[in-house]
């Protein structure tokens, strides 16, 4: 099943390694500096210049991945998973 992010970006459901609300994950320091990494060895891109909500990590391995910063909630990602038989 394919999973629209946001912008140009459609991903499979398959990819996804997780689905983070961007609020309570940054207030931890380790993720703040993984989130600083991932944007200095390009693999974060920014889907909207919207208040971001929420980040996806996608890929097939911790080396080899994206992330992507997202304008919604982590819950409407949920949403449409559940929406068509996906969890």
């Amino acid at each position: 099943m394919y999973l629209y992010l946001g912008g140009d970006v459609t991903i499979t459901t398959d990819e996804i390694i997780g689905i983070f609300d961007l609020d309570n994950a940054t207030m931890s320091y380790k993720t703040r500096e993984f989130l600083s990494e991932a944007e200095k060895n390009g693999k974060a891109e920014t889907l909207s210049y919207d208040l971001p909500k929420s980040f996806v990590i996608c890929g097939n391995n911790e080396d080899d991945y994206n992330l992507y910063i997202c304008q919604a909630a982590p819950a409407t990602f949920i949403k449409r998973m559940e929406q068509f038989g996906k969890e």
